[in-house]
This record gives C-alpha cells, sequence and structure tokens, in this order.
C-alpha cells in the first residue's frame, strides 16, 4: 500500500470498523514489487476467522518465474473451525479474561478431513498427473498456531514467502506461522497406484491447552487423463513427515533456511547500517482482576499481552490514521519506548511476579522517512513464554538474524547477522525465548500496524504502531483519503 494506508484495515488503526447493517467501504489495494502469494483478510476483532483468501501476483508479461514454469497453481488455505459461533467465543473470553476456546478443527481449503468423525467424505482432494510439477501457494489463515504440513512421500521445493521468491531449498515438511504465505513446488513424481495423504498439525511449544488433531487431504494421481475416486484406504498416514507438537528445533530448523535470491533480476537492498535501533520485548503478561469479578486469568488474575510492557488499548472515537492526518489530539501518544523500560533476564526459567503487569496505552513510535531501522524482538519468559509470528503492515523487512536467548549486540549482531541475502518478509516467528534482528527502510509513509499474528495475543494487546513521517518530495507524501472512509 505504497503511500496509502487508508485501505490498510487494522480496526481503529488506519480506520473505523466497516459497520453492520449496510456500512460499506470501497478498498483500493495497490500493489508494488510483490510477485507470488499475499493473502486478505478481515482486521476486526475475530472476524479473520472465516473472512479471508487468497492474492496472487503472477510475473509480469513477458517475465518468467525464477524456477521452471509449473504445469498449474493451487492456493492451499488452512483454516480454524469451532462448534461455536466466533462472535461469541471472542466475547467470552474477553470477558472472562483467560485462554480462548481451543478450536474444535484445522481445515485444509475448508474442509477438516477424515480425522474428524465430521467430514471423512468431504476432505480436500489435489488431482496431480504424474511427471508433472504443480506450485502449491500455502497460506495460513489459523487464528491460534503456527502449523507443520507435509504430504507423504513428497519433497516439497520452497520458492517463495510473503510475495517474494527465495533461493530454492527441498523439505519434508513445511513450518508457516498464522498470516504468512510460503510457495512451494510438487514434482508429482510417485506411482499412481495409491494415493497420500497431505496433513497439517499445530506446532506449539509452550501452550497447556492446544488442538492436538491433524487435519488432512488426499493427494491422488490421474490415469490415462481420468481421474481415480481416491479413497484414504489407499493411502499411508504414518508415512507422513510431522515433527511433534511442541518440536521447537524442526520448526526453526526450516524457518532458518530462507534466503533471497539476491540476483540481478531480484536485488536485495537490506541496510547495512541502521539510523534507528529499537529493541521490543514480546511478553505474555497478568493484570489484576477487577473488585468485584471473577476472572480465568492465572491465579485469578486477566491475561494481558504487551510489546516494551506497553499493552495495547485501541481507540474506538476515532482511529490512529485519521487522527495523524488531521491533527487531532488525544486519540495517541508519540512515546513509544525503543527499549524495554526495565532490563531482566529476559529468557530465565523463572522470572519474578513482579514484572507480569504490563502498562496500558495507545503509545506510537514516529519513524523519519527513509530512515534505516533495526527492529529485534525478544521474546520473554514471562508466564512460560511462546512463539510469537510478528507482522508489520506497509513494509517487508530482512531477516538479517535469530537465536536463543537474551540478544547480546556485540555478540550476535557482529557475529552472526547476514547482510547478504536474508530473506524479505513481512511475517517472522520468533522462537520461545529467543530473538530475531530485522531491518527495513521507512520509505512508506503513513501509520503502520504491527502485532502478533496469534490473534489472542493481539487481542490482549501485543500490538503497536510506526508512523512514518513525510518525506520533502512530492512522491515522498501520504496520498489524500478516500470519500467514503466507515464512520467511527
Amino acid at each position: 500500500q505504497p503511500r496509502y494506508p487508508w485501505a490498510d484495515g487494522p480496526e481503529y488503526i488506519t480506520q473505523c470498523p466497516i459497520q453492520p447493517g449496510g456500512g460499506k467501504f470501497s478498498q483500493k489495494v495497490i500493489f508494488t514489487t510483490e510477485e507470488g502469494t499475499l493473502w486478505w483478510h478481515a482486521h476486526s476483532e475475530w472476524t479473520r476467522a472465516t473472512v479471508y483468501g487468497a492474492i496472487i501476483v503472477y510475473p509480469k508479461k513477458g517475465h518468467a518465474y525464477p524456477f521452471p514454469k509449473p504445469h498449474a497453481d493451487l492456493p492451499i488455505i488452512f483454516g480454524e473451525w469451532w462448534k461455536q459461533d466466533i462472535f461469541e467465543l471472542f466475547d467470552d473470553f474477553r470477558r472472562s479474561g483467560g485462554d480462548p476456546l481451543v478450536s474444535h478443527a484445522i481445515t485444509i481449503n475448508g474442509q477438516p478431513g477424515d480425522r474428524y468423525n465430521c467430514s471423512g467424505q468431504d476432505m480436500f482432494k489435489l488431482a496431480v498427473d504424474q511427471g508433472k510439477t504443480y506450485l502449491l501457494r500455502l497460506i495460513n489463515a489459523a487464528m491460534q498456531d503456527i502449523l507443520f504440513f507435509s504430504i507423504a512421500g513428497h519433497q516439497l521445493t520452497v520458492v517463495g514467502t510473503d510475495g517474494t521468491y527465495t533461493k530454492p531449498f527441498k523439505s519434508d515438511y513445511i513450518t508457516i506461522s498464522p498470516g504468512q504465505t510460503i510457495d512451494v513446488l510438487l514434482r508429482a513424481d510417485h506411482p499412481i497406484a495409491a494415493s497420500y495423504y497431505m496433513a497439517a498439525k499445530f506446532y506449539s511449544s509452550a501452550r497447556a491447552a492446544v488442538n492436538l488433531n491433524t487435519t488432512t487431504a488426499l493427494l491422488h494421481y490421474t490415469t490415462n487423463n481420468t481421474t481415480t475416486t481416491p479413497t484414504a484406504a489407499a493411502a499411508n498416514f504414518s508415512a507422513v513427515s510431522l515433527s511433534a507438537t511442541a518440536d521447537t528445533n524442526a520448526s526453526v530448523a526450516f524457518t532458518a533456511r530462507f534466503r533471497s535470491l539476491a540476483d540481478k533480476k531480484h536485488p536485495v537492498d537490506v541496510p547495512q547500517k541502521a539510523d534507528t535501533n529499537l529493541y521490543f520485548t514480546l511478553s505474555m503478561n497478568a493484570v489484576p482482576c477487577p473488585a468485584g469479578a471473577t476472572c480465568a486469568g492465572p491465579n485469578g488474575a486477566r491475561l494481558a499481552a504487551s510489546v516494551n510492557n506497553v499493552s495495547l488499548v485501541l481507540p474506538t472515537s476515532m482511529d490512529v490514521l485519521g487522527a495523524y492526518y488531521r491533527g487531532i489530539g488525544g486519540v495517541y501518544g508519540d512515546d513509544f519506548p525503543s527499549n524495554p523500560p526495565v532490563s531482566f533476564d529476559f529468557t530465565n526459567l523463572t522470572i519474578p511476579a513482579v514484572y507480569r503487569t504490563p502498562a496500558t496505552g495507545n503509545q506510537v513510535r514516529m519513524l523519519e522517512y527513509n530512515s534505516s531501522v533495526e527492529l529485534v524482538f525478544q521474546g520473554t519468559n514471562l508466564l512460560g513464554g511462546v512463539d510469537h509470528p510478528m507482522h508489520l503492515h506497509g513494509t517487508n523487512f530482512y531477516v538479517v538474524g535469530w537465536g536463543f536467548g537474551n540478544f547480546d549486540r556485540a555478540k550476535d549482531a557482529n557475529k552472526t547477522y547476514n547482510l547478504v541475502d536474508p530473506p524479505f518478509q513481512n511475517t517472522i516467528a520468533v522462537p520461545r525465548n529467543g530473538w530475531v534482528a530485522v531491518r527495513f527502510k521507512a520509505t512508506n509513509p503513513g501509520v503502520w500496524f504491527m502485532h502478533c499474528h496469534l490473534e489472542r495475543h493481539a487481542s490482549w494487546g501485543m500490538g503497536m504502531t510506526f508512523i512514518v513521517k513525510n518525506g520533502k518530495g512530492p512522491n515522498d507524501k501520504m496520498l489524500p483519503p478516500p470519500s467514503d472512509m466507515p464512520p467511527c
């Protein structure tokens, strides 16, 4: 959305929600350098549980893929499903202060598969021709967890993520975060006599309650241009290569393999030095239960989440973008901390309870136009810690480094950073009790939200807002708003 945050979508950040009962808004989406797979989704409360879809950007006419052209391509969208109405679920856990109800099923293209009693005959089926190559566009639209995905007997070749191409690498499994897209090539080079399971399951390093079920679909081969009727009885589920639910090493080992193409047609522009250095802690928190109420969080408290110990409280009278553009005060503050307000051993197995309670507010971090930014995400072990898939609106970022434990600039930045061919992403999973360093140039003026893409964490306040100031040139300034912005 270059210079045009007005249609970016997060409620009360760049617009007020589209009102029920006839409210409407004309969405304007501007693409620039993106190529590959993206997606769209609702960004109000938990409506994205069902309101989402794929965006596919093909090569320009006369241009080619940076890999042999596939015979066909197909979106594979992972979702979650509850037996409870999603708005009731959202209201229930927000009211109680505890964890939301764990989903009852994961889905592949809308179907849970034959591991669930309700849908064995309706599982998604993918027909392929032997000897051909298919581009599968994987999209994790699940609400709550990172996923492992695999196809029995078949290696996948990873070729892109988040609308950019990457150096190809082969893998028996995929780790994909909520909000992330990954492009993979599937070579249909197996015997046609059998069907092959496709399967996905949650990866969760710390959650006490998690959906332990596995969603399935079937890959089957055509015979003499005639599709046979696939059956699960002909497939071997044990051949699916899925890691254990809490296998952090498998998760980060996959993610660490991404590299940009970094060639003449796909150059990298990673900042070699940063004008602005930011260090953001990502924490689970607990706040006292209101007097006279009963709360379902730890020790009778309410669960919360924070960035640099600030738990985001959204405004409701006006969106941040509208207030910034019109110079209206009182909607947000402009002093979001560049570093944690209190330093301690963030990944210690035992952290004093005094650090659990966050501040609350709606603070933004101002960035100068064209400044080079380094942002280090630091996971903490407050309330046990967990992985955090962090997502930035308005720009992609280069993932230049990662590790476990507490970030040490002298050791980690000088010795482990990749400033040659780091991947260019908009979502990155910060490992439990670990850190990730990203760099980007603030060349997109406007108001841009950053948040954890585990929806419960975002709902508890793990988010903040960047405002990139206008530049001096006429093409370095934010565009004016449309005429049909939804009212608050």
